[in-house]
């Protein structure tokens, strides 16, 4: 928009009907002072303000305007006699004005500069508007190699952890087995097992987020009874896990359609999770249910929980939580796994939890047969 300022209406007038004319929106004002009013509640792109006018001249007006934030970028012209001398247009120039023009206006020229100062302005402000997207992209560059670097430090000790474990629990099998100890030497084996499997699975889930990284990841999709999985998952899960008991809120006997293999890995993922984040506690609510056409499957715990802003971010990729990534070892990258998992099958996945209250993961797939092969 374009304020015109002057104290004399017919000067107005004519500028106001040339520039609406050419399509420009056109604001008004009769002395500097109600200029300065419009100013602090408007934006404009151009200024055309007279030097002469009573109780506040152009020139104040324009070192005034000078002192707005609103009006940094806007473009002054002033408008002045004929005779005004080099003395008066200079006070013009550092006063804040951009251009000059005298009186009688030639609407011409009037419409050249404007069009001018207005190409300039849309120039601005979409470099103004690259510059914010650069800067954006920069500190999200920065914030990705943060964690990358962050990433790779976690990952080094979590695997160098169970590899100086076996390494620990191999020479005491070797000291056993020399004294002939078997008993003694199948604890250290389990617990060896133990370890590599531990290993095994930050492996898999390097290599999963190497797969998504890349594009590779495929689904293998097929019909599959749900509650046979679960009694699969809890028959490898149970042992190790004695003292827990996996209670079923509500069953679910039919079919579903879905990789088998990746949304078992969903699932330990949230059972895991459920006993981990809830030391001490030994119950672990499943639910299996028929939601609109939908799968619905969650994990409850009354473990730690998490605040709302965290749930926001859980699913993020390198992401831990600050309060309890000292307690608990983790990657930050089971549940970013999951939720691609379950976005792939064309499903959705959350979590509700305050803190102190425990959690509950879940995800939804739809009841279907029609979903392509091997989405990527």
């Amino acid at each position: 928009m374009i304020l015109i300022v002057d104290d004399s209406p017919q000067n107005i007038i004519a500028l106001k009907l040339v520039l609406e004319k050419n399509k420009f929106a056109v604001d008004t004002a009769c002395s500097g002072k109600e200029a300065l009013k419009k100013i602090l509640k408007q934006s404009y792109v151009l200024i055309i303000l007279d030097v002469q006018m009573p109780e506040m001249d152009g020139f104040e007006v324009a070192e005034a305007i000078s002192g707005f934030a609103k009006a940094k970028e806007t473009a002054i012209i002033f408008l002045s006699a004929a005779s005004a001398n080099l003395n008066l247009i200079t006070r013009g120039y550092s006063s804040g004005g951009l251009d000059y023009i005298t009186k009688p206006v030639d609407m011409d020229i009037l419409l050249l500069k404007v069009k001018t100062f207005y190409r300039i302005y849309e120039q601005s402000r979409a470099l103004g508007l690259m510059q914010d997207t650069l800067r954006e992209e920069i500190e999200t560059r920065k914030n990705a190699e943060r964690k990358k670097d962050e990433f790779i430090s976690i990952a080094s000790h979590e695997l160098k952890t169970p590899m100086t474990s076996v390494k620990g629990y191999i020479q005491l099998m070797e000291r056993s087995l020399n004294k002939g100890d078997i008993e003694t030497t199948k604890l250290r084996l389990t617990k060896v097992q133990n370890q590599i499997e531990k290993l095994n699975h930050l492996i898999s889930d390097l290599l999963d987020i190497s797969k998504i990284e890349g594009g590779k990841m495929r689904l293998n999709m097929h019909s599959f009874c749900m509650k046979k999985l679960l009694n699969q998952v809890f028959e490898v899960m149970q042992p190790s896990n004695p003292s827990i008991e996996f209670r079923f809120e509500t069953q679910f006997d039919d079919l579903i359609y879905g990789d088998e293999n990746r949304l078992e890995q969903v699932v330990i993922n949230f059972l895991t999770n459920a006993i981990k984040y809830a030391p001490g506690e030994t119950l672990v609510l499943i639910t299996c249910a028929k939601k609109d056409n939908q799968f619905f499957f969650s994990v409850r715990d009354k473990g730690i929980g998490m605040s709302a802003e965290d749930c926001k971010k859980v699913f993020d990729k390198f992401y831990r939580i600050e309060e309890s990534s000292e307690r608990f070892q983790g990657l930050g990258i089971g549940l970013y796994i999951c939720k691609e998992i379950i976005e792939r099958h064309q499903g959705t996945i959350g979590v509700k939890s305050k803190i102190g209250q425990g959690s509950e993961f879940y995800f939804t797939i739809p009841l279907t047969e029609s979903m392509p092969q091997n989405p990527s």
